[in-house]
């Protein structure tokens, strides 16, 4: 009795895990799409990133022995830390910036250098439309990231 019971059990396991098995390399699959139209729609968060935190062009002597060290641009010495792998063009420039013989330094403001030498929307923004609409530099405005200010929209919602 027991035999028969035991060998009724595996009949019917085999067979089920068969049935499964079959089904499952059938791929069967169901999609439900349901599409709601939206009349007004949100301007979605934008960040523009940029590997280089600062234009290079905008940045001053004065700015270069203020914080040099902080964009990696010197070392603590006021030294030009690797000057192997600079673009020559660039090396002659930042050189020629972080010569400080005879320098007399001025008082320095991080956040009047992250204005003068950050990146501008003007110089960014190449095009852009929303809701039919061209957008400007005007519907943007800078906010404060972790790594310093930045571009982000201003549409109303």
């Amino acid at each position: 009795v027991w035999a028969l019971c035991f060998l009724s059990s595996l009949a019917l396991l085999t067979l089920v895990c068969t049935n499964r098995i079959q089904y499952y390399f059938l791929y069967p699959h169901v999609t439900k799409l349901d599409e709601v139209a939206a009349t007004r729609l949100t301007f979605p968060a934008v960040t523009f990133c940029n590997l280089n935190e600062f234009r290079f062009s905008r940045v001053t002597k004065n700015d270069l022995y203020h914080a040099g060290e902080l964009l990696a641009l010197l070392n603590n010495r006021y030294e030009i830390p690797d000057t192997q792998t600079a673009d020559e063009k660039q090396l002659e420039i930042l050189q020629d910036k972080a010569n400080f013989r005879n320098f007399k330094p001025k008082p320095f403001n991080m956040l009047e250098f992250y204005d003068r030498a950050g990146h501008d929307i003007r110089e960014m923004l190449l095009s852009c439309f929303f809701r039919g609409e061209q957008c400007t530099p005007e519907d943007f405005k800078v906010v404060s990231a972790p790594r310093g200010p930045g571009p982000a929209p201003r549409f109303p919602d």
